[in-house]
């Protein structure tokens, strides 16, 4: 009897630490995404200035398998070689093509950037409120209401 109580409180925790984890990811990228905006919109007069903003779905999808946000393991030759890993990359970060041309190169285009930069707020607030919503759930669970 206790082991299967036992059992049902890890598999409950494991439940709470996968969706948790989810959403802690999700929330990450919500804010790199949303400084990328910001720096789309704080650079739309600077000529040649590249507008770039994340894949969210292929950077959430390689963070949850472990392939975004580590550090990259340098190939050694010899054993005498230090041990040493180089900073994680962003790999999943692209440029946005032109809508229309600008003659000092720029591709910002600030109607794209600022309903970005608005949709992304939206979606981190309701990350939030899943994180708060599912911590609330297990509080009332927990306390046994």
């Amino acid at each position: 009897m206790f082991e299967e109580l036992l059992n049902g409180v890890e598999e409950m925790n494991t439940q709470l630490d996968n969706a948790l984890r989810f959403h802690q990811t999700a929330l990450n990228l919500r804010a790199q995404r949303q400084e990328l905006i910001a720096a789309n919109i704080a650079n739309a007069d600077t000529p040649n200035y590249k507008a770039r903003d994340l894949d969210f779905g292929s950077t959430l999808s390689g963070a949850l398998q472990g392939r975004v946000g580590r550090p990259i393991a340098l190939t050694v030759s010899s054993e005498r070689h230090l041990n040493a890993t180089a900073a994680a990359t962003q790999p999943y970060v692209l440029y946005r093509g032109e809508d229309q041309a600008n003659v000092d190169g720029n591709t910002v285009n600030m109607d794209v950037e600022r309903a970005s930069f608005a949709e992304n707020s939206v979606q981190y607030e309701a990350s939030l409120s899943f994180i708060n919503g599912l911590l609330k759930t297990m509080q009332q669970a927990v306390a046994g209401q």
